[in-house]
């Protein structure tokens, strides 16, 4: 059995707390973008109106009958937001939100370095237990946001998705504190390099695309008071692309996290028959596996067949994502089985 470095893995700890600030930094950046942004569509919005006010009293004056339509104005480019396509617009990036990527890039790149170290720590990869699947999960949920960013301008859901990231990091270090250790003998085998990371990458997109369903939601509430005359109380998410345009992007995330979900079920049913002697067992895991890709295939099917689109669609995406964090947390914790590994 190969040795552990107890004081590579003290290293590893700094990093991750070092990457924890890093990523503290860039949600306060995220979320003052987002009040920044807010304001100043607000302030455009307020000087469009006083326009529109003085050109109806001058059209009124001179014609007698009420004015014409007040002009419209851009946005400056600090006030920028991604449009319903969510495409990157030309004004050049707004700078808390810059600064926030910025951080994140930062924070992500120590975080890599703390995984990585783990891993060398424990002389194997780092997501035995459940401390690695908790810092590894939120390394990959970081990777994922950074590198869809770079096709299509989701900064606007930067402190939801980097607030669930720090809330990982936190309940790793607070909850599931676990010192560098060699792997149980069930796990010591290359399907865990094949099984869990494509499990952790899947998790790690349902994440992503749980954070744009509670926004589709909030956005999809706000448009409905607007459209009915009452007041705008959520006045930040003007800074958000509509409830359609989120379910629809939520949508095609979510068919690319299911495919890599369902070859997570077929290689862990075949590492299950390696290691046990049969492909399936009924054990709680992999009934709860199984649960989420039901759920996941179910909100697909529904949305794309049965016309389940709108609240409805995005309320499947929270139950599927509610029934992997039950999966990671109450499972693993309070639920004995062969997968007990916490």
């Amino acid at each position: 059995m190969p040795s552990v470095n107890t004081e590579l893995g003290g290293i590893s700890e700094l990093f991750m707390l070092l990457a924890s600030i890093a990523y503290m930094a860039a949600f306060v950046f995220f979320v003052l973008d987002l009040v920044k942004s807010s304001k100043a569509i607000n302030d455009v919005e307020a000087r469009l109106a006083g326009e529109q006010a003085v050109a109806s009293e001058r059209a009124a004056a001179l014609a007698g009958v009420g004015g014409r339509p007040g002009a419209s104005a851009a946005l400056p480019p600090d006030a920028a937001t991604a449009d319903d396509s969510m495409d990157y617009g030309s004004g050049r990036p707004r700078s808390s939100a810059r600064v926030a990527v910025a951080l994140t890039v930062l924070a992500a790149a120590i975080h890599g370095v703390a995984v990585i170290t783990r891993g060398f720590a424990a002389n194997r990869v780092p997501w035995g237990n459940m401390y690695e699947f908790c810092t590894t999960g939120a390394f990959f949920v970081a990777v994922i946001f950074l590198i869809a960013i770079t096709r299509k301008d989701l900064r606007f859901v930067g402190s939801f998705v980097i607030g669930l990231v720090v809330m990982m990091l936190c309940a790793a270090t607070v909850g599931f504190p676990t010192p560098v250790a060699s792997l149980v003998p069930a796990l010591q085998s290359y399907w865990l390099v094949v099984h869990v990371s494509v499990a952790v990458a899947s998790s790690a997109l349902f994440t992503i695309t749980f954070a744009m369903s509670v926004l589709q939601l909030v956005q999809a509430s706000r448009e409905g008071k607007v459209a009915a005359g009452r007041p705008d109380n959520a006045k930040f998410m003007r800074v958000v692309p509509s409830a359609l345009s989120l379910e629809n992007l939520s949508y095609r995330l979510n068919a690319i996290a299911f495919v890599g979900w369902t070859f997570t079920l077929m290689a862990g049913a075949i590492w299950a028959e390696q290691a046990w002697g049969r492909y399936w067992g009924w054990d709680v895991k992999e009934v709860w596996t199984f649960v989420i890709w039901t759920v996941y295939a179910g909100y697909l099917h529904a949305r794309a067949t049965r016309g389940w689109t709108g609240t409805r669609a995005a309320w499947l995406s929270i139950v599927g994502y509610a029934c992997i964090v039950f999966n990671f947390t109450i499972v693993n914790i309070y639920f004995s089985g062969l997968h007990s590994y916490a």
